[in-house]
């Protein structure tokens, strides 16, 4: 008999100061308990999101395996590091493969904090996020498929902002390399990936941004722009975040 499918939910990074006394609770804080710790008794599943800024520290990631071991089934989702998705002048410049310029240094150090994590079974997923001008093009294509055989060893999950990457060929690409497609929810302008349902391999991802198309591209800061909170309607859609373009 197939097992049933396990279903995670979980939260784009852990600390943030706008959730003490929202989420961590005075106890927590006065106790000065680490929030990977609290956060594990509600949540399964978690982001990682400073290896995109910066790599895993092997010492540190053991870290976080002890403050989860509270719960078993808990596992990690490790962004990767932003020099092999985004320009260096990615605000200045678009994101394409002639201007991402990861080195032999930068694929070294992502490894020893992922292979950390995957050491343990910790290792959920490597998500793999590109911003929406990197764009489905023959060049970028290429430069996908050396990337993912590059971090064959990991589960790998594909996040493309850029709704030329929604069509057939794309996704039977990566139901031949294993590779989960990323489901996103996020402010429809232009040309970006509107809401999409599509399951390509073994592991399913949903990922909610918010919709708020206010602060998207006009805020300094990357907070203001997910300062967003879902509606019971808007949760409740068969496929979140029904598409709501702005032409």
């Amino acid at each position: 008999m197939q097992a049933a499918p396990q279903v995670r939910i979980g939260t784009a990074g852990w600390s943030y100061k706008d959730w003490n006394y929202v989420f961590y609770p005075p106890e927590v804080l006065r106790k000065k308990i680490h929030p990977l710790e609290y956060l594990t008794h509600f949540f399964d599943v978690v982001e990682i999101n400073t290896s995109f800024y910066g790599h895993i520290r092997p010492e540190l990631a053991k870290i976080w395996v002890r403050k989860t071991a509270f719960n078993p089934n808990f596992v990690f989702t490790a962004k990767l590091h932003r020099s092999f998705t985004h320009s260096p002048l990615a605000i200045m410049e678009p994101t394409s493969a002639a201007s991402i310029r990861p080195n032999d240094e930068d694929e070294a150090k992502a490894r020893e904090g992922l292979d950390a994590l995957a050491a343990e079974g910790k290792l959920g997923a490597l998500l793999i996020q590109f911003p929406v001008s990197f764009k489905n093009t023959s060049l970028n294509r290429e430069y996908l498929e050396r990337l993912l055989r590059q971090f064959i060893e990991y589960p790998r999950v594909v996040e493309v902002r850029h709704d030329s990457w929604d069509n057939p060929d794309t996704l039977a690409s990566f139901v031949r390399n294993g590779v989960a497609f990323c489901n996103i929810d996020q402010p429809t302008l232009g040309r970006s990936l509107a809401p999409t349902e599509h399951v390509t391999s073994s592991l399913g991802y949903v990922r909610l941004h918010g919709r708020n198309y206010k602060e998207w591209f006009n805020s300094d800061d990357r907070n203001d722009r997910y300062n967003y909170l879902y509606s019971e309607n808007e949760l409740g859609d068969d496929r979140i975040g029904a598409d709501q373009r702005i032409p």
